[in-house]
């Protein structure tokens, strides 16, 4: 079975139907994004500032990640389900998603010098998603929420 191979999405436990990874996760309308990075990167900052714009909660710190029918499916670990860390606050409550189907990987620990950057592309659990890389700038996270909501236009369109 093919691992993560982005350096700040290194699994922490691997099983034989998937695979337990240090990262956050939320998600709108069934569209997971995986937030990944190292300690202090900002995983569950992102997290929390997608939830302000509409983002559901599926998990924080720790991310199950099973394949089914065919996609890469992200749980929280039972006894983080509904728990996101706000540093300076504490651990808050949120309704949690109880899972969903991931389309994307943001790798907060690169960060990205292209305008207009290419197609990207991470194996998770043997299957290909989207690769975003942190972006300075307030426009982030909601950039992410819209990407989340419709997807992106192929740079290498034309039309």
């Amino acid at each position: 079975m093919a691992g993560v191979s982005s350096p700040g999405a290194r699994p922490s436990a691997t099983h034989a139907q998937g695979q337990i990874v240090h990262a956050s996760c939320v998600a709108w309308n069934q569209r997971g994004l995986l937030i990944t990075g190292t300690s202090g990167s900002g995983k569950s900052t992102l997290a929390l500032s997608l939830m302000g714009h509409g983002a559901r909660l599926v998990a924080d710190d720790r991310v199950n990640l099973r394949l089914e029918a065919g996609s890469v499916v992200a749980r929280a670990a039972p006894n983080l389900a509904g728990l996101i860390e706000a540093r300076g606050i504490g651990l808050l409550w949120a309704e949690p998603l109880q899972s969903t189907r991931l389309i994307a990987v943001v790798d907060l620990d690169r960060v990205e010098t292209e305008r207009l950057p290419p197609n990207r592309e991470i194996h998770l659990l043997g299957r290909r998603l989207g690769l975003l890389y942190r972006v300075e700038g307030p426009h982030f996270a909601p950039a992410l929420m819209q990407f989340l909501k419709a997807g992106r236009r192929d740079p290498d369109h034309t039309g």
